[in-house]
Formats: C-alpha cells, structure tokens, sequence
C-alpha cells in the first residue's frame, strides 16, 4: 500500500501535475491528522473510562462509609438524649433530696459517665487524588468541607468529656460512690445503644462501698448539682450541632445513591 502510493506520487511528479500532487499530498496530511485525533480519541476514550469505573468504586465506598458514619451518628445522639434525661432526674432529686432514690442516682450517674464521642470514618480523596475523579461538583464541595462540619460536634464532646474526666469523675470518687458505679457500669447498666447488652454477660462482682453514701448525700452535693447542669448544657449542645451534621451525611449519601449506577 504505502509503495503502491509513492508510485502514484512519482507518477504525478513525473507528469509534472503540481496541482494534484499538492492536493494529494494535503488529503495524505488530512488523513494523518484524522487517525491522529481518531486514536487520541480512543485513548482518550479508554481513559474516561477507567475513570469512571474507579468513581464508581470509589462512591460506593463512600456510601458504606457514610452509612456507618450515620449509624454511629445516630448511636451518639441517642447517647446523649439519655445523659440529658438522666440529668434531669439528678436534677429533681437535688430539688428534693428526701425523696431521692440512691440506686436510682447511682444508675442515673452511670450513665453520665459515658463517653458519646463521635469518632467517624475518616478519609482523605484529594491526597489520593480520587476527588477530582468524582463528576458531581456539589458532592465534590461537601466531601470537601466535611471534615470541618465535624469540628464543632468534637469541640463540645471533648469539653464534656474533659468535665468529666477532670471534675465530675473526681467528685463522685470524693463522695465514696466510685465502687457503686463500677459495679451498676459492669453489671447493671442497659441502654438501647449498647452493642450488646448486658444480659448474658457473666457478672464482676465488685460489690457496693462498704459505707454506703446515703441518697440524700448525694443530692444535696452542690458540686454534682452544678456539674450535672452542665451536662444538660453541654450534651444538648452538641445534639444540636449533630442534626446538623445528620443532615449533612443524609444529604452526601443522597448524592452519591444518585451517582452510582
């Protein structure tokens, strides 16, 4: 083929047909240029391809990861909804500390002592350079920012979390009820969610103080009284910042469902 078009190209030179051979010689450079950007094309082509196979690995990572992200979210704010009841009820037994209960606070206190932080799944698209493999911009910007919408749930988690480690902890193990909320935590302690609830589990037998902190003690203690208020405060304030991230994540898997094909 190519022999048979250099004859043709010498044929047209030895007859001195110049026109031709130029307008030969542009269509030979057209037909170059042609398969040229045809093969680009192709290449290009088998590469919009593999990108979009490895979007659509990557989405429906995202879509596992932040469904679990949404599960433990979820879990948190459920956490919290029953430290703010179970403050509450502390709270009316300091009102009236004549009526108050002492297994009843000593479980009630239990359930201050648990940490609901939220600790999502973490990942980073843009250093493996995956984000920019994603189509839909509006998912691209709140992948972006998610980090950041997370920061104001773990900034008032951590402060309650410290209170409680620092000061609600210490108080209580000053008071002498630390052996009573060890053994109602080990053995006693049910909530919704728990992962596995305490039945079936076989007992520790801690045991309660061998000098019982009376109910009323420990209502009328006006240190636990004002830390208790303080994780109304603090828990209700971190349920408000978490809708707003529930919303977030219902929204991200929104998109992405939408994407996955």
């Amino acid at each position: 083929m190519i022999s048979f078009f250099r004859r043709f190209r010498q044929s047209l030179l030895g007859q001195n047909r110049f026109q031709r051979y130029f307008m030969y010689g542009l269509g030979e450079i057209l037909l170059v240029v042609l398969g040229i950007l045809i093969a680009l094309q192709i290449d290009n082509w088998n590469e919009s391809r593999k990108e979009r196979e490895i979007e659509q690995t990557v989405l429906l990572q995202l879509q596992e990861d932040f469904r679990s992200n949404l599960t433990q979210l979820n879990q948190k704010i459920q956490m919290r909804d029953e430290i703010i009841e179970s403050s509450l009820y502390i709270l009316n037994a300091t009102d009236d500390p004549e009526t108050a209960n002492r297994d009843s606070l000593i479980a009630r206190f239990s359930v201050l002592l648990v940490d609901p932080t939220f600790d999502p799944i973490k990942f980073d698209l843009s250093s493996t350079g995956n984000l920019r493999l994603l189509s839909n911009a509006k998912l691209k910007r709140l992948l972006s920012n998610w980090t950041s919408d997370i920061v104001a749930v773990q900034e008032i988690e951590q402060n309650w979390s410290d209170i409680v480690n620092e000061q609600l902890q210490p108080e209580l193990n000053q008071l002498g009820v630390a052996r009573d909320l060890a053994d109602y935590f080990a053995n006693d302690l049910q909530a919704d969610w728990q992962l596995e609830k305490a039945s079936g589990k076989k007992r520790i037998p801690i045991g309660a103080a061998r000098e019982p902190v009376s109910a009323i003690q420990i209502a009328e203690s006006k240190v636990l009284e004002s830390l208790v208020s303080m994780a109304i405060t603090y828990n209700n304030a971190a349920n408000i910042q978490a809708e707003t991230v529930r919303k977030r994540i219902e929204e991200i898997l929104s998109l992405i469902e939408a994407e996955i094909h």
